[in-house]
């Protein structure tokens, strides 16, 4: 019995496996790596306990340790954004410079496009002073289509504006995710959104109408797509205040 209890005991440890997997040590040690490099290139200075915490028999403890200190030395980077960053470029090393990074080629192609229909749109008879103080309420037929196609492609520069500025700043500071590319198509629809929204419903409020102008209706139009995060958190705020009146608060 005991011979057999001993047996079963070993067996049992020689198939038991750690809680880290190799796995997971494995791309701790790229991270490591990748922020290193980083640092190195971008001018960051390193802790230099992580010389001690990476040798060659490192254990596991010292590999999170050594990670953590380079996450908060390579911060606002993350692991993730270097990763993706590096291998984007790595990925476009044999293509041309336009296509080096899809998300910001993708990015100018729009602001192209919002350009060519702010021209075409603003070239048109049916897009002038009068028509744009109308409004989508007063106005009709091709001249509505026109008017409102002028206000979103100004909208649209603004939103483009506002996101060609932060994925520069995304990319110079290695912030820059993966998931920010499905974002930025959400982003691009709110400013158009917005946009829309501030050189509409703005509009009606001014105290003389003659002061609604093509200038004036433009710059509500682009303020609205530059700005559409805070234009969000503002109805969001009036809606909170009078949701605040009609439901009290419960203790």
């Amino acid at each position: 019995m005991d011979t057999n209890t001993n047996t079963n005991q070993k067996n049992s440890t020689t198939v038991a496996t750690p809680l880290i997997s190799a796995q997971i040590i494995s791309e701790l040690k790229t991270e490591t790596n990748n922020m290193l490099s980083f640092a190195i290139h971008n001018g960051i200075i390193i802790n230099t306990e992580i010389n001690a915490l990476v040798q060659n028999n490192s254990n596991v403890d010292d590999l999170i340790n050594a990670h953590n200190l380079l996450v908060k030395n390579v911060a606002p980077a993350t692991p993730k954004s270097i990763n993706y960053i590096k291998e984007t470029f790595k990925n476009g090393k044999e293509k041309s410079f336009f296509n080096k990074l899809p998300l910001l080629r993708n990015l100018i192609i729009l602001t192209v496009l919002f350009i060519v229909f702010f021209i075409v749109t603003g070239l048109s008879p049916n897009v002038n002073n009068d028509s744009l103080d109308k409004g989508i309420m007063n106005n009709h037929g091709l001249s509505l289509l026109l008017n409102i196609g002028f206000l979103t492609s100004t909208a649209g520069l603004g939103v483009m504006f506002y996101l060609l500025k932060k994925v520069c700043a995304s990319i110079a500071k290695g912030t820059l995710k993966p998931e920010e590319t499905i974002s930025y198509i959400a982003q691009i629809i709110l400013g158009i959104i917005s946009g829309l929204i501030v050189s509409e419903i703005i509009s009606l409020y001014s105290v003389n109408p003659n002061d609604i102008n093509l200038f004036n209706k433009s710059v509500l139009a682009l303020i609205g797509g530059f700005s559409s995060d805070s234009i969000f958190s503002i109805i969001q705020g009036i809606i909170d205040r009078i949701k605040a009146v009609f439901i009290p608060l419960s203790n």
